[in-house]
Formats: structure tokens, sequence, C-alpha cells
């Protein structure tokens, strides 16, 4: 049996360093077609140990598409569905995402939408994925650097996280994976955050991945459309998703999901500490802890424009009015937190001054 289980909507996440359970899965499956979507790097380094792990099985179509974040768009989903088609999928099929959030998010958004709706399972290969895209089955592309403006809400029949897969990250992955792991104790538990906030990445261990993913889980499970409290995931993301958006189209080395959050989280804090009642001593715990763990990024004010009409694009706002998640202590967080253009170009300049 595997290490541990968590029951989701509909589906168990299953941590298994052996991905024994994950055999079993597909063995009582008898599925007409099995697909594997994977990108270059996943197909390289980690396609080899899933094999390792799962001799017998070698009945499947890989389909490889390029990694990273700018390529999470429908024209790729046009490649990855006609793909299908040629391989002969039919509603019988599965498809196993194997690799990042990209991966994940994309092959989620083309499963759950080939003949209107194929089986898939999620094997999600970085830090990132394992503890955020693996839990709430929301799937997504961008467009026009707007992140994951195009999705469904579709589960996965299964999630199998091994932390064997880490092995092959570099440290700047792990690094972008641990701003989730260390948001979701700053939203919901204060225990968790202060046991992690001081780790090194290198450290970060199943049973902390196994704690993000539980924290992550009780929430979307109460709330599973966001509706309400699920929002409380997005701490951090408005402003963090308009750095990352304006960062993939502009520079020429872009800012990693969590690199961009994380810088989200500070200006954020900022925020929260501004209208919503989190202590001094509270904001800077926050800026420290992320200062010590992520890079600096450096930006003029004459970028405000191109972030807050990024933000106006964000799926949380309501009418013309920018929505928050924000934190009222370490360990509260709260949501639709409507904010002035100004006291959120202050935060920009709090985080630009902050790193000056």
């Amino acid at each position: 049996m595997s290490d541990h289980t968590i029951t989701s909507i509909g589906y168990d996440v299953v941590f298994d360093d052996s991905l024994a359970e994950l055999n079993r899965f597909i063995q009582r499956g008898n599925y007409s077609r099995i697909l594997i979507l994977t990108d270059r790097n996943t197909c390289i380094h980690c396609l080899p140990v899933l094999q390792a792990a799962l001799p017998e099985f070698d009945g499947y179509d890989v389909i490889e598409v390029d990694p990273g974040e700018e390529n999470k768009n429908i024209d790729f989903c046009v490649g990855i569905w006609k793909m299908m088609l040629d391989f002969g999928a039919d509603r019988q099929s599965l498809m196993i995402n194997l690799g990042g959030g990209v991966v994940t998010d994309m092959g989620g958004f083309t499963a759950s939408t080939f003949k209107r709706g194929i089986d898939f399972i999620q094997v999600p290969t970085t830090l990132l994925s394992q503890v955020d895209a693996s839990v709430g089955g929301k799937t997504g592309v961008d467009m026009d650097n707007v992140k994951n403006i195009i999705g469904t809400f579709a589960q996965p029949k299964a999630v199998f996280i091994a932390s064997t897969f880490l092995q092959t990250l570099d440290r700047r992955q792990l690094v972008s994976g641990f701003a989730e792991v260390i948001k979701h104790g700053l939203i919901a538990d204060r225990a968790f955050y202060e046991k992690v906030k001081g780790l090194d990445v290198e450290t970060v261990s199943l049973e902390h991945i196994q704690h993000s993913v539980a924290i992550k889980n009780s929430v979307v499970t109460q709330d599973p459309l966001e509706k309400g409290i699920r929002k409380i995931l997005n701490f951090g993301h408005t402003i963090g998703h308009a750095l990352e958006g304006h960062s993939l189209a502009n520079d020429r080395n872009p800012l990693l999901h969590g690199e961009a959050i994380a810088a989200g989280m500070i200006c954020e804090a900022y925020l929260a500490h501004r209208i919503n009642g989190l202590s001094e001593d509270a904001l800077e715990d926050v800026i420290r802890t992320f200062r010590v763990h992520f890079p600096d990024y450096t930006f003029s004010p004459d970028i405000y424009d191109g972030l807050l009409a990024l933000m106006k694009n964000d799926k949380k706002n309501a009418g013309n009015q920018i929505g928050f998640a924000l934190l009222s202590s370490i360990g509260q967080c709260s949501i639709d937190v409507f904010v002035e253009e100004e006291l959120i170009r202050e935060s920009l300049d709090f985080y630009r001054k902050l790193i000056a």
C-alpha cells in the first residue's frame, strides 16, 4: 500500500515513492489507449523514472511539448489534440500528465475537452506542481500574458506523488515550488509556516509535501468552484501573476511562478498590513522569509500601468474592482478585499524601496 493517501473531490492523492499504486491503477483501468504527456525535460529526466518503476508498462504513446509557461497556450493544445487524434485516442483512453504545472494544467485541459472529456491522471514532477497543481481540479492555459484565463474545472481520476522526481530538479525549480509550501502555512496553518520557513529547500521531505497538500485539499474540498474560502489560495497571486505575465513578455530569463508569487506575497503582505490588520512584526517576518529564499526582482514604475491592466483581467475581480486575498495574521486570511489602484501602486513602491 502507499505511504499515504489524501481523499480529494472524488479521487485520491497517493503519496508513493515506489509508484506501485500507479501501476495497479493502470492495470485496473482497462483503458483502450494510454497517452503520456511530457515536456522535453520530463521526457528526458522523468519518463525513465516512470519506466523503471513500471517495467511491464509499455503500451503507451508519448506526446511531447516544449517546456515553459510561454508555451502554455491554445496553439500548443491544438497540437496535443491533433496528436491524440493521430494516436487514435477515443473516450476510453487515459492521459497521464507527467510533468510540472504547465504539463498538468495543459494536459488536464486538453483531456477534459477532447471528445468532451477523457480520463486523466496527474503525476506531478516538480515541487510546485506536487503541492499546488496536483489538487483542486483546475486546468488552464494562458492568453495574452493573462494566466489561466481559459480553462475548466475537471477532476483527475487520481494523482500520484513521488518525491523521487524531485531529484531531477535544479535548485531554482525547487525553490520556486517552495513559495507555495510557505504560502499554505501563511494562509491556514501558522505552526506549519513556523516549521518550514527556515528549512533549506533541499531538505523538504515527502512529509512536508503531504502536509502542504492536506492544507490545500481541506480548502478546495470545502469550495470546489472557488465561490468563497478557496480564494485564500490566491494570496500573493493577484500581484504575483501580473509580475509573472510582465516578466514572460519582457525578460530574457523570465521569473518562475514561485519567484513571481514570492514578490507578490511581499507586496500583498504590505497591503494586508495597511488595510487588513496584519501586524508590523508579521509583515517583517513575511518579508524576511521570502527574501532569504528568493531573489529580488527589479522593475521600474514605468510598468505599473501594464501590471494594473493584467490585474484587471484577473478572474477573481468583481466589476472593475481588483480583488485580493489578504492575511489578517500569520495563519489567517481574508477573501474579497477590494483594493484601490493607488494603494496597489504604493505596495509596488514598497517592494522596490525594500530591495533598493
